[in-house]
């Protein structure tokens, strides 16, 4: 089950950008184009996120093909379970705010 907190940025674009199995320039690549260029991953963040997410079983790593130095990873039901939070939650902070901010408005 997901925990029940928010998602920094960071890992919730990881998170969507492995509902494809990537490598990690893949997924800096991913999260800057889904944030539309506005959140760019550093290498050092990249895999400390990465380490973080594979501890909390949310995503996991594919084994290396024989020959290749490129290690892919993928979300799991864990983390796609802490995405479907975050999304709820999101919409909630969005739909109480436009209804507060339009009886402001009256």
């Amino acid at each position: 089950m997901a925990e029940s907190f928010a998602l920094t940025e960071a890992f919730y674009y990881i998170l969507l950008s492995l509902y494809q199995p990537l490598h990690g320039y893949g997924i800096m690549q991913k999260a800057q184009e889904f944030s539309g260029g506005r959140l760019r991953l550093a290498a050092g963040t990249l895999y400390g996120a990465l380490n973080a997410l594979l501890e909390k079983g949310w995503i996991e790593a594919l084994p290396v093909e024989a020959g290749s130095r490129k290690k892919e990873y993928r979300i799991t039901a864990a983390g796609k379970a802490a995405v479907e939070a975050e999304l709820a939650r999101l919409e909630e902070l969005v739909k109480n705010g436009r209804a507060v901010t339009k009886e402001g408005q009256a």
